[in-house]
C-alpha cells in the first residue's frame, strides 16, 4: 500500500457541458470543496480530465467526503488508490489492494475501466478483463458477478491512473451562487424550504425574508423560522435572512379590505417587499413555495393575480409536485422536523372561512390602489427589519 497516493476523486455532471463558461463553472465548485473542508486540513483542490483531485497530508476520507458529497454541482465522491505507475501490472496490483479492504471469503466482483486517455495501449474492456484475471488467481474463495458485485472496483486512465471500488453520490446541479442570486420568500410552513433548496441546486445563490407578525405571531414562530434557515444554510451554503414585521401592513389590509380578498393583497404586499429587498440586493429572481392547487393562494387564478405584484420573476420549484414529493425532500433536508412545529405564521392570522380561488386582477389592483398609505407602510416595514447570516 506504500507505492498509492490515497486522494480523493470528485466527479461533477452537466458543468461538463458547459462549453466556454466550463472553467468559472469548475472554479466556483472548487472554491465550494476548499471551504468545506477548510478547518480540516490544508488540502489540494487540482483539475484532472473531468474530475477533481483532492488531497495532502492528513486527509481522512471518512471526514472530507461527506463535507463535499452535499455540494452542489458534485455527483459523486471516492476514496480512490493512485499508483505511481500506469502500466497494467501496477493496476492490477492496485486492484487487489482495493478489494482487499472490503473483501470477505465468497465474495463477489466486478472490474471495469475507462480511458479518458486514449493512448493508453489497452481499452477499457481489455483493461478490466485482464485485471479480473489477476484477481482470480490471486485472491482464493471470489466470484465474477457482473451485474449484482459485492465489490466493484472502478479503473480510470487519465492523466494518472485511479482505482476505488466505493462511491458516495452527490446531488448533482450546478455550483452554489453559479446562476446569481435571489430572494426566497421563507415561511416557517414545510413547502417554502424546500422551494429554496431546488432553486440552490439549480445554482442560485439564496437570501431570504420572514414576513413576522407580532404579537400575533409568537417569539417562537420567529426561532422556527430562524432554525429552518440555519438548518437550510447546512444544506445549500450561506443564507442572508431578513425578519420583516409585517403587523401594520396585515392590520390595514384587514381593514380596508373584504375578508374573502385578504389573503391575496396579503401576498401581493409581500411580493411587492420581497421585490425591494431584491432590488437593495442586485438579485435577478424571487422564489416562493407555491404548488398549484394546494391552498386558495395558489390556483392559477390567484397566482396570476399576485405576478404583477413583482417586477422581477418568479421561480416556483414546487409548481407541479405533490404534497408527498415534497415533505418527502424536506425530511432529506432536515427542514421539516422543524417546520411542522405548532407555532403559526403571519400567513394564518386572519385567514377567512371562504378566501377566493379566482380573484380578478383588475378588481385586486384597484383594492390595493385605493389604500393609499399602503406603500409607506411596507417601505416602513422594510427599513425596520432585521438581517441574520447563516
Amino acid at each position: 500500500m506504500e507505492n498509492y497516493d490515497n486522494v480523493l476523486i470528485v466527479k461533477y455532471g452537466e458543468i461538463a457541458l458547459r462549453g466556454k463558461n466550463r472553467h468559472i463553472y469548475e472554479r466556483m465548485l472548487m472554491d465550494s470543496i476548499r471551504k468545506n473542508l477548510a478547518d480540516l486540513g490544508d488540502f489540494v483542490v487540482s483539475r484532472e480530465q473531468g474530475r477533481f483531485v483532492v488531497e495532502g497530508a492528513g486527509l481522512e476520507p471518512d471526514a472530507a467526503i461527506p463535507r463535499i458529497a452535499c455540494i452542489f454541482g458534485v455527483v459523486g465522491v471516492a476514496a480512490v488508490l493512485r499508483p505511481d505507475s500506469m502500466d497494467l501490472e501496477t493496476l492490477k496490483a492496485a486492484a487487489v489492494a482495493c478489494i482487499a479492504r472490503d473483501f470477505s471469503p465468497g465474495a463477489t466482483f466486478r472490474i471495469s475501466a475507462s480511458r479518458a486517455d486514449k493512448s493508453y495501449p489497452f481499452t477499457s474492456d481489455k483493461i478490466a478483463a485482464l485485471v479480473g484475471e489477476y484477481v482470480l488467481e490471486k485472491i482464493p474463495n471470489i466470484t465474477v458477478d457482473l451485474r449484482n458485485p459485492d465489490i466493484h472496483v472502478k479503473i480510470e486512465i487519465r492523466n494518472q491512473a485511479y482505482i476505488y471500488s466505493a462511491e458516495v453520490r452527490g446531488p448533482g446541479g450546478l455550483p452554489p451562487g453559479s446562476a446569481g442570486r435571489g430572494v426566497l420568500l421563507l415561511s416557517g410552513g414545510i413547502d417554502s424550504p424546500v422551494a429554496g433548496y431546488l432553486a440552490a441546486k439549480r445554482g442560485i445563490g439564496l437570501s431570504a425574508v420572514y414576513f413576522h407578525a407580532p404579537p400575533y405571531t409568537s417569539e417562537r414562530a420567529r426561532e422556527k423560522v430562524l432554525d429552518i434557515a440555519r438548518q437550510l444554510a447546512l444544506a445549500v451554503g450561506e443564507i442572508d435572512l431578513r425578519v420583516v414585521n409585517i403587523t401594520n401592513v396585515q392590520l390595514r389590509l384587514a381593514e380596508a379590505c373584504p375578508p374573502e380578498k385578504i389573503t391575496i393583497l396579503l401576498k401581493r404586499a409581500m411580493l411587492k417587499m420581497a421585490d425591494k429587498i431584491a432590488a437593495a440586493e442586485g438579485a435577478p429572481a424571487l422564489i416562493t413555495g407555491d404548488s398549484i392547487g394546494q391552498v386558495a393562494s395558489q390556483t392559477l387564478r390567484s397566482l396570476q393575480a399576485t405576478n404583477s405584484a413583482a417586477a422581477r420573476p418568479i421561480i416556483r420549484p414546487l409548481s407541479c409536485m405533490d404534497k408527498n414529493e415534497i415533505t418527502a425532500i424536506a425530511h432529506k433536508i432536515g427542514t421539516y422536523p422543524i417546520s411542522i412545529r405548532p407555532y403559526d405564521d403571519c400567513c394564518t392570522l386572519f385567514l377567512p372561512k371562504h378566501p377566493e380561488t379566482k380573484p380578478k386582477e383588475s378588481i385586486i389592483i384597484s383594492i390595493e390602489n385605493r389604500i393609499d398609505d399602503l406603500p409607506a407602510l411596507m417601505d416602513a416595514a422594510i427599513a425596520d427589519s432585521e438581517t441574520y447570516k447563516f
